[in-house]
């Protein structure tokens, strides 16, 4: 979250901001609670110290004094009593408008309100066209690698079997972003399939509610993960780092779980968007100093990562009204996907596949994580997250793309190492 004594003293800029992101915060309303709280604040401690004094006065006063004292007592401590619930109510308002106005948004971000605007800033190989192209739910059909129906009788639409050689592919897919990541030293870690609410609210997500894409566990306050970026950002909360050991990066892997609530007939097919899959998640903990450099860091290693791949991609620049709420700045990868929905019906077009984000101190506010420097100076630390692989995604885009005349799929050279066959062909692949 911002720093409220920020929004008090840039309030005009703060709204600007959320109209620029399509944010839905009433800045005026926050402010007009910010008041209420200093006030009931500072009257409650008034009314604690007329208490105080009272107690105090009650231990030597004399006999024929000491009921008009404890009467005042008894009042004091009913109004107080008052005066706190007054406060807790209104900070709790306080605190739900706060949590809500998004992150700055660096100078550079592309103006636009919609994900149709924002800004390709580079590219990485032309898509070659294919006769006759299938898209990757016609390929695993063929080459049963996924069975969506019985995945959809056992647990409901969207949480597909993956079979075959493309569960090795996928496992190969983590192991070879994992290299990567560990080539540039992040910490390989496996996190927790499921965080507190409360961790999920200080990562900058919502856990419950109608707009929430989380599935939560009911009866208690644990929900499913959409990321790891949420179990790696809450790893160090209410933690001091030293900024000698900055920065921190760990590459997280998880299943990732996300209802996708209204993206049925947008961008739904096959594996595009389902409710379970896994991913290796980049993540650093950085100083303020170094989170610009690290953002364009996260971009590179993900670029070399589907550059490994030869899979024809390009880099957007997210503008405004589609970042996300803690990003300061956000670049996504979308690579080429020959059986995707295009333009005019036709197939072919670019889909999403990495996103990396710099989130400053939006995070580590809100989950008390606080940096040391080598002046003693206590500051909160920055975030910093990105995708190595999401394997649902990765599998589409190399399916499509690796697909040849003959019916096969070529396996990308850089993962056959991995695992250990060059190429998926057509009839019983693995037995």
């Amino acid at each position: 979250m911002l720093d409220i004594k920020y929004i008090r003293e840039h309030a005009e800029e703060v709204k600007q901001n959320c109209a620029f992101r399509n944010a839905s915060v009433d800045v005026d309303a926050l402010m007009d609670l910010d008041r209420l709280r200093s006030e009931g604040i500072q009257r409650v401690e008034e009314i604690r110290k007329e208490r105080n004094e009272v107690a105090a006065l009650m231990a030597s006063a004399p006999e024929e004094q000491r009921p008009g004292l404890i009467e005042k007592g008894k009042s004091l401590k009913e109004m107080l009593a008052v005066k706190e619930a007054e406060l807790t109510d209104t900070e709790s308002r306080w605190l739900e408008l706060l949590m809500r106005v998004p992150n700055r948004s660096h100078p550079e971000v592309p103006r636009g309100e919609t994900d149709e605007e924002n800004v390709a800033i580079r590219h990485h190989l032309e898509p070659v066209p294919i006769e006759g192209v299938k898209d990757h739910v016609e390929l695993a059909k063929e080459h049963d690698l996924l069975d969506f129906e019985r995945g959809a009788s056992v647990v409901g639409a969207k949480f597909p079997y993956i079979k075959g050689r493309l569960a090795i592919l996928e496992q190969s897919l983590i192991r070879f972003a994992l290299d990567e990541a560990m080539e540039h030293g992040f910490l390989p870690m496996a996190t927790p399939d499921l965080a507190k609410d409360e961790v999920i609210v200080g990562a900058g997500f919502s856990p419950r509610g109608d707009e929430s894409q989380i599935y939560s566990i009911e009866n208690c306050d644990l929900s499913l993960i959409g990321t790891a970026e949420i179990t790696l950002a809450g790893y160090h909360q209410n933690e001091t780092l030293s900024a000698a050991d900055l920065p921190i990066k760990y590459a997280g892997i998880s299943h990732c779980y996300r209802t996708e609530a209204g993206a049925y007939g947008r961008e739904s097919y096959g594996l595009y968007r389902i409710h379970q899959f896994s991913k290796v998640e980049l993540f650093i903990f950085a100083s303020p100093e170094q989170s610009d450099a690290l953002l364009e860091e996260l971009v590179r290693i993900e670029e070399e990562l589907w550059k490994k791949l030869e899979i024809p991609y390009r880099v957007v620049d997210i503008c405004a009204g589609d970042l996300s709420t803690p990003s300061y700045r956000k670049y996504d990868i979308e690579a080429w996907m020959p059986g995707k929905s295009g333009e005019e019906g036709k197939r072919g077009a670019y889909g999403e596949v990495t996103s990396a984000s710099n989130c400053t101190d939006y995070q580590a506010r809100r989950l008390g994580i606080k940096m040391k420097g080598t002046d003693g100076k206590i500051a909160f630390a920055h975030t910093l997250n990105g995708t190595a692989v999401a394997t649902s995604r990765a599998m589409i885009a190399i399916l499509e793309n690796c697909q040849r005349p003959d019916g096969s799929i070529d396996v990308p050279k850089v993962l056959i190492p991995y695992c250990g066959f060059a190429k998926i062909a057509p009839g019983p692949s693995m037995k």
